[in-house]
């Protein structure tokens, strides 16, 4: 018995080496070091793996005749390729087709799958699930995105990427298709009065932008979709779903090769066309402007922001360190110390930059009880104050930065978070070492450096705020508003009220 017990001991020991490091090194010692050699050899794998931590994956940027960017990353652990299609038609692009068509890139993503000249839409499905691929299209507003995902199998893979390029190419977009999504849109919008959260993010973008592209929601509205017909979802599609109005992101196991011939079947396959030109910049507001949407609830919800920066300005890395630093990092961040940890006026409170192709929107948004409504926002408004006036705060900044890079793998975690990734990279024209050189950019950033972005592009005293409660007190709320803004006045005191110290 005592035996059989050292021999299940030692094999137990030996059957997971990697947790070498946590092994009891007494016991280590006990058994036969020839048979657990292997062991201290693999504890060096420790160090390994934490200078491997921030390594990302090379990213190939492949030439081609057709001046088309694509970027691709070699993965041979699984037998799967990802690859995404990302047009510069997002709904920004939306009244490029026609005044007034808000949502049309939107309705083009939703009836893509719905049928061609040649398929209904369940052999389109039925195709694709044949094939094991995972087919998707979907528009945000800057991006009109195609996502296919399929076995890395030759024969599979060509047959899969002929079914998205048809589909792409002839979709219909048929009448009945276009009355399905009308009555989703109509049950959609319903749903959306019930959403406060939705309801400031509209009134936001709307207030911000004017008549900006970037103002109206994604998916229109009930008048906008309405005007929306067969012809104008083709042209929509033979303007800007076109080669030159694209960029290729392709993540698998496939050599640069492979990539490069498959990239360039797509973009054969696609009509050339012409590049969308640019959109045009916001015109920044001063001072606040206080907005009211009337919502039953015992909750009221609050966002304030204004025009930020957009996705290749040069302070972008100190304002996402900031930003984190501010309301972005849980429970180490400035907002929610200040309005849950101190004063318990909220679950959550947080702050985020948007960043488009041209200027997006900084904005902090919590809710909160009615009652705490006034109080809460004065709060929140002076903690911004005091972070764009006061320096750092050098060790948060540590703190900070230290989570951004432990959290930095993530966003090449799986072979879909890549391409995800080069596809972003591939249409804001970012460099293609933009990953490999992100925790070195981020290590040398100073207090200073953040300071200063954070003054130059974060402004208390021009904001909007949007308040969807029961009931506001505007007049009281604006001027509490500029009272934060105001330095305290120093305390006059009458000379003859002031006694001498006795001895």
């Amino acid at each position: 018995m005592k035996n059989s017990l050292l021999i299940i001991l030692s094999s137990s020991l030996i059957t997971f080496p990697v947790f070498a490091d946590i092994v009891d090194q007494n016991i280590l010692e006990q058994n036969d070091s020839s048979q657990l050699k292997s062991v201290s050899q693999l504890s060096s794998l420790k160090n390994i793996l934490k200078r491997q931590t921030e390594q990302a994956p090379y990213v190939h940027d492949l030439k081609n005749a057709y001046q088309v960017r694509t970027l691709f990353v070699e993965s041979q652990a699984l037998p799967i390729v990802d690859i995404q299609l990302t047009f510069n038609a997002g709904s920004a692009r939306d009244e490029s087709i026609g005044k007034g068509l808000f949502g049309i890139a939107n309705m083009a993503a939703n009836l893509m799958t719905e049928g061609t000249e040649n398929y209904s839409a369940a052999q389109i499905a039925n195709q694709f699930e044949q094939l094991g691929a995972q087919f998707s299209v979907k528009a945000y507003r800057d991006m009109f995105v195609v996502r296919l995902r399929v076995m890395s199998d030759p024969q599979k893979l060509e047959s899969a990427i002929n079914l998205m390029l048809e589909v792409l190419n002839h979709a219909t977009f048929t009448p009945s298709s276009l009355n399905l999504v009308f009555s989703n849109t109509q049950v959609g919008q319903r749903q959306l009065q019930e959403n406060p959260n939705r309801l400031i993010d509209i009134k936001l973008y709307r207030t911000l932008y004017g008549t900006h592209p970037y103002a109206q929601p994604i998916t229109g509205t009930n008048a906008s979709i309405r005007k929306i017909t067969p012809a104008l979802l083709k042209q929509f599609r033979e303007q800007l779903l076109v080669a030159q109005n694209m960029n290729i992101a392709i993540t698998g196991q496939l050599n640069t090769q492979q990539a490069s011939d498959l990239s360039i079947k797509i973009m054969q396959s696609l009509p050339q066309g012409h590049p969308a030109p640019a959109l045009p910049l916001p015109e920044p507001q001063r001072g606040f402007n206080i907005q009211h949407i009337p919502y039953q609830s015992t909750q009221a919800y609050v966002t304030m922001g204004h025009l930020g920066i957009s996705r290749n300005d040069p302070d972008q890395l100190a304002l996402e360190l900031a930003n984190q630093m501010l309301g972005g990092s849980g429970f180490n961040s400035l907002l929610m110390k200040e309005l849950r940890v101190k004063r318990g006026f909220t679950y959550g409170a947080y702050s985020a930059f948007s960043l488009t192709q041209t200027d997006g929107i900084f904005s902090l948004n919590y809710s909160t009880k009615q009652d705490q409504l006034m109080e809460s926002i004065q709060v929140a408004h002076k903690t911004l104050i005091n972070f764009v006036k006061q320096p750092i705060d050098k060790k948060q900044l540590e703190e900070t930065r230290s989570g951004m890079l432990r959290a930095f793998p993530m966003s090449f975690s799986s072979n879909a978070n890549i391409n995800a990734q080069l596809g972003s990279i591939g249409f804001y024209g970012l460099p293609a070492d933009y990953l490999s050189k992100y925790p070195e950019q981020l290590r040398k950033l100073t207090a200073l450096d953040v300071q200063q972005a954070v003054r130059k592009h974060i402004y208390p005293e021009n904001l909007t705020v949007i308040v969807a409660s029961e009931k506001l007190e505007k007049e009281k709320l604006l001027q509490n508003l500029k009272d934060n803004l105001s330095p305290p006045q120093p305390v006059q005191i009458d000379p003859e009220t002031i006694h001498p110290l006795t001895p």
